[in-house]
Parts: structure tokens; sequence; C-alpha cells
């Protein structure tokens, strides 16, 4: 979301807590507004409050290679309040006079161009996309292409949702009338007529499609050599709907950074609006596990879902979602096996009996022993055996255990090399449910 912005933007704000100061996001911030080449205007909020340090801001900001005006850079520097107010007028003139030293122009009189700021779908408005104007003017009627989307304007709303005939450069509007909801970050532009908008709508569609199917094959590729290496890995399959495009792309990348190689998180669809019967009818295929993220679904989604038991997970905060599908992601991880010792018995002498081969008698130094846990044949503090008892015994009853300082017969499963001074360490395995880090 930020690197886009970057992108988009002429001019990059960079707001700082002045009582938190530089954090990992405004570190993130940072480096994608260099990434993208553009000129940083730092404001730094919550003047206002009696802890607020705005020196130490500019200090730390020198780590990260941004020198304020008042170190001797040239970078603008404004300390402001939004809870008061105070400050705001100059971070317009700082913005303003920023604007003008780069001589940042539009030509009004052309066909629009701008970006896909964000999409979303609403009920009864059907796809609207929030367009940042970059260049000409976007009018009410205009035909356009964004993505892989066509369509023609039937509205335009500002901010504060009044209707607008017109937007002009560096006017953000909603857009009503797209065919489809186009991605966040699409270039948006106005063409000549429908039949065009139309034909390079159909073209970039088959291009992503051969795009993500390239992707597929490669994927299954991978995952057959992978598996070839070293086992293939578990997926946790996901069918995931949104309220608008940036939280889907905030969720995949949040999920495949949860990824090991023992196991993953694999999204079958994901998209924007409620949760249709479609999106359930796959989930009861193939497993999945369903999420709507501020959303829901439609009742016949929710009677579909209920036919076919499958569970449907609302979210409305992004960190539990992820939390959630850990621990589902946990879940599938194989058990790790912990061996818990138990105790040790020196064998004092060894006997034949016809039935059960040679069977030790032992004086149980430490610990306990239990029929039915595994063992390891120590010779010379050197492991030369590791198998399960066969038998315990105490004279001539089997037991169950026997405990430190008693004397007891023991035999092993399929081994009969054993001496007279070797040592027997005896150990109990249990499973430990894993969790991902």
């Amino acid at each position: 979301m930020r690197s886009r912005g970057a992108v988009t933007t002429d001019i990059v704000v960079l707001v700082v807590a002045a009582d938190d100061s530089v954090k990992a996001q405004t570190i993130e911030a940072i480096n994608h507004a260099k990434a993208a080449g553009c000129p940083i205007i730092v404001a730094v909020n919550k003047c206002d409050k009696p802890e607020a340090d705005p020196r130490r801001v500019r200090n730390d900001l020198l780590q990260h290679e941004i020198v304020t005006e008042d170190f001797g850079g040239d970078i603008l520097c404004v300390d402001v309040s939004a809870h008061t107010g105070s400050g705001l007028d100059k971070l317009e003139e700082a913005i303003l006079l920023q604007a003008e030293l780069l001589e940042l122009k539009a030509n009004p009189d052309r066909d629009a161009e701008g970006t896909v700021v964000e999409a979303k779908v609403e009920r009864g408005r059907g796809s609207v996309a929030t367009v940042l104007v970059q260049r000409g003017t976007l009018r009410v009627g205009d035909v356009f292409v964004t993505g892989a989307e066509s369509g023609r304007v039937r509205a335009l709303l500002n901010d504060k949702g009044k209707q607008l005939k017109l937007a002009l450069p560096g006017q953000p509007v909603e857009v009503l009338g797209l065919n489809g909801t186009p991605m966040a970050g699409d270039q948006f532009s106005v063409v000549e007529t429908e039949s065009r908008a139309r034909e390079i709508a159909e073209y970039r569609s088959r291009r992503n499609r051969d795009k993500q199917a390239a992707v597929s094959a490669r994927g299954s590729v991978e995952q057959m050599l992978t598996a070839i290496a070293a086992g293939e890995a578990e997926e946790l399959p996901i069918v995931i709907k949104t309220d608008v495009h940036g939280s889907l792309e905030a969720i995949r990348t949040a999920l495949d950074k949860l990824g090991t190689e023992q196991v993953k998180a694999r999204i079958l669809t994901g998209g924007v609006g409620a949760l249709s019967e479609s999106d359930i009818s796959l989930a009861a295929a193939s497993q999945a596990m369903v999420i709507g993220f501020n959303v829901r679904a439609i009742p016949q989604a929710r009677d579909l879902a209920k036919r076919d038991n499958v569970e449907i997970r609302y979210h409305s905060i992004i960190y539990e979602l992820v939390d959630e599908v850990k621990a589902a992601m946990g879940g599938l991880l194989s058990p790790d096996s912990q061996e818990d010792f138990i105790g040790y018995a020196e064998i004092r002498q060894v006997f034949s009996v016809s039935k059960s081969g040679k069977v030790a008698g032992c004086m149980v130094t430490e610990g306990i022993i239990k029929r039915g846990c595994k063992v390891r044949l120590l010779r010379d503090n050197v492991v030369i055996h590791e198998g399960s008892l066969k038998t315990l015994r105490r004279f001539k009853d089997e037991v169950k255990e026997v405990r430190e300082s008693t004397e007891c017969g023991m035999a092993f499963e399929n081994y009969s090399d054993i001496q007279e001074g070797d040592m027997i360490e005896c150990f109990e395995v249990t499973e430990v449910a894993r969790t991902l880090d």
C-alpha cells in the first residue's frame, strides 16, 4: 500500500508522531518514498501532547538520511497537531512551495488519466473505484478502461459524497459505472469508444489469465521438485473475500509470510464483495477455510454452507485473521517426537531361557522401568542397540513397572547380544503439537 502510494503521488508527506518518534512503519514509508524518487515533507504530529519531543524526531530521522532544514538539509519539516489544528496552515504552505519549486503542472484540456487508489463492491451501486486524476479532466459520460475492466462514468462523487460533473487533475473521486472491480494500483484512462475500451479490457484479461496459468504451471513443477528432494509441504487452502482490494492485498502478503518449508497457506480464490454460492462450493470441494473480511455471505451462500457443513469465519481485524490462519497451519504440521528419560538399569547377569532367548538380570539404578517402554543398550557408554522392551519380570511374574534399587528380568524385542555390565537406558516417546513461530 505504501509502495503504491509513493509511486502514485508527486510529494510524500511523512507523518511522524512526536511522542513515539520513528517506528518500523515510518522506516518502511521512507524506503518506499526513496525507491519511488519522491520528494518528502515531514509533518511532526501530536505536538500538543505534554510528552511530545519534535527535536528527537528530527534527530532520529538523521539515521535514515532524512536531513531536515533545521539541521542544514533541504527537507521541509513542520510541527503540527491534528487534534488542535495548529501548524496545518504551515504544512499546506510547505506543500504548495514544494509543488511550485518542482513545477508540478498538469494539462486539464485532454482525456483524463489517473490511478485507482482503492476499489470495492457496494450494494445498490455495484463496483466503485476511488480514482486519483493525474492528467486531463474526467467527466460524467466518459468511456474508460482500467486494468482488465471497462465502463462509462455514471457518476462522480467527492470525499463528502457530493456528486460532481467533472474532476480536475489532482482530485480524488469515486467513479461509478464499472463493469467489474479493478485492482488497486491499476491505471485509469479515458478512451474514444466503448468498443475500444472492451477490446483493451479483453486483451488485458487474457494476458492476466495466461500469466496466472504460467505461474500455476511453474508452481506445480517447483512443488514436484521439492517433493522429490524433501517431501511435499502441507497446504492450507483458503477462500477469502474482502471489502476493498487494499485489504485483500495486505492479507495476501501477511499469509505469504507465514509459509514455511513444511506448511503454507494457499489462497484458492480472493476477491472483493460478499461471499457467494460459488465460493462455498469451491470451499466444500477443496475442504478450504472460508474467510470474510468486513463482508458477509449472501443468504443463498449461507444456506449452502449450512447444508455442506462449511464453516464461515468473519473478521474485521487483519492481525486476528492472520493469527487464526497461523493456528490452523500449525495444526497441519506433523507433531514433534519428544523423548522423556525415565530410568537406568545395569545388567548383573545374563540367563538363557528356551522360550524367551537371552534374559538380562538387572538392577534398576535410577528412576523407573516400565513395560513397553523404549530402550537403548549402552556398552562402555556407546549405544549399540535401540528398540523396545519385550518383557519385564519380577521373579516369575510379569509386572508393569520396576522402581529404583529393585531387581528385575528384562528381554529385548528381536535382540539378544547382551553382556554383564551393559547399561540399559529407558525412555518414553511423546508427541508434541507443533506451532508456527
